[in-house]
This record gives structure tokens, C-alpha cells and sequence, in this order.
């Protein structure tokens, strides 16, 4: 009868064993909670992935990352005395050659320059001076002289120093961040834009009209417009 008792609650217990290691399986049980294809404990709360472009905590709109590095507004300089003395130079060639109304003043320019500067980000052809040209809505390029001379009296930034790229860059709104822009400086900037251009800057977060760069060995590297 002992025995009996005893061979009975043996096999009890395997069988409990057996439903519990069952129970305890993954995806067995309803307490089971599974992320990214891994399984979790039971009872234990996983939370929900958050979007890319979704807020960091509930209820935060501010879609920015802890790490976001923020805008930094650039040294803006008005006095052209403090340009290096090559810079200078050119800018004041350039200026004087825009100011004389004759298009072509600017071609000795663009020879002793060595390499062309870059006009546009595409072909312009074998003569940059009827690229220029061509740029005006009048025949005489006067047009397009008067925007490089605005271009060249308002304040620059000196970029990129100590590296391949340095060179001054007027306006200064070519490095300057949009959403720093303060009252005055939008003044100076529709001076030289549009109101709708200035809509657009806001929009892709950048300056998208005109912009010249002279290297610090007073290279003439570009007269460019766009990003």
C-alpha cells in the first residue's frame, strides 16, 4: 500500500515538472513578451521602438537628437582693410572693372588668374566672359556685374581656415545659419534677395543665391549661385 503511495506522488512531481518547463518555454505563455524578434521574461514590459523621425519622449516634439550639434554663427567682418593684402587687391580689381560698366574689363582678371574660376556647376563653354554675358538680361552683361559688385561690398566670412578650402566667401550669409539670422541681418539680406528667396532660405535651411570666394593667395575660386 506504501509503495503504492509512493510510486503514485513520483510520478505527480514528473508531471508538474513537465508542465512547469512547458509553461516557462518561449511563446508559450501570455506573460511572454518578445522585441525585435528576441523574447523577453515574463511580466516584463518592453518598450515601444521610437521612429526615426518621431519624438524622443512621449509628449516631446523635439525630433532633434541628444547629440544634434547646434548651429554656430560664423566671425562676420565689414572692413575689407582686414583682408590679406592679395585678397584685397583682387577684390578691389574686381570691384573696379564691375563699376566701369564694361563686361569684358573682367576677362584680364579671369586670365592672370591662372585656372578660370568656376562660374557655374556646369559646362559653361570655352569663353567665360559670354557665360557671364549670358547670365544678364541685358546684352551688355551689365546686369551681372552690378550683382558681383553687391556681392563683394557686403560682409564676408573667412571659411575653411587652415585647410585646402580657405578662402573669404561673400556675403557672409553663404556660411551664415538661416534660423540665426537676426533683424538687422535680414534687412542686409533683402538688399540682395528677394522675399520669396529669402522663404526658400528658410525652407532648405541655407543661403541659395549668389556667392563669390577669393583664396588667401588672392586666386579668384569661384562666382557661383546656388546651395
Amino acid at each position: 500500500m506504501l509503495g503504492t503511495l509512493i510510486r503514485f506522488l513520483i510520478a505527480c512531481g514528473t508531471i508538474v515538472s513537465v508542465l512547469g518547463s512547458a509553461a516557462a518555454a518561449p511563446g508559450s505563455g501570455p506573460d511572454t513578451v518578445e522585441a525585435d524578434g528576441a523574447a523577453g521574461e515574463a511580466g516584463e514590459r518592453v518598450m515601444p521602438g521610437i521612429p526615426a523621425d518621431g519624438p524622443l519622449f512621449p509628449g516631446n516634439t523635439d525630433t532633434r537628437r541628444p547629440f544634434s550639434v547646434p548651429a554656430v554663427a560664423p566671425t562676420v567682418v565689414y572692413d575689407p582693410s582686414s583682408l590679406p593684402t592679395p585678397v584685397r587687391r583682387l577684390r578691389e580689381q574686381i570691384l573696379e572693372a564691375a563699376a566701369s560698366g564694361d563686361i569684358e574689363r573682367i576677362r584680364p582678371i579671369i586670365e592672370a588668374n591662372g585656372e578660370p574660376p568656376a562660374f557655374s556647376y556646369n559646362d559653361i563653354g570655352d569663353d567665360p566672359i559670354e557665360y557671364l554675358r549670358s547670365l544678364s538680361t541685358d546684352p551688355e552683361g551689365r546686369e551681372i556685374l552690378a550683382v558681383l559688385s553687391e556681392m563683394l561690398e557686403t560682409g564676408y566670412v573667412h571659411y575653411g581656415e587652415g585647410t585646402p578650402d580657405e578662402m573669404y566667401v561673400w556675403p557672409y550669409f553663404a556660411h551664415y545659419p538661416v534660423e540665426l539670422l537676426t533683424g538687422p541681418q535680414i534687412v542686409e539680406l533683402l538688399k540682395i534677395v528677394y522675399p520669396g528667396d529669402y522663404e526658400d532660405m528658410k525652407t532648405f535651411g541655407t543661403y541659395l543665391s549668389y556667392r563669390v570666394g577669393l583664396a588667401p593667395d588672392g586666386t579668384w575660386r569661384y562666382f557661383l549661385v546656388g546651395e
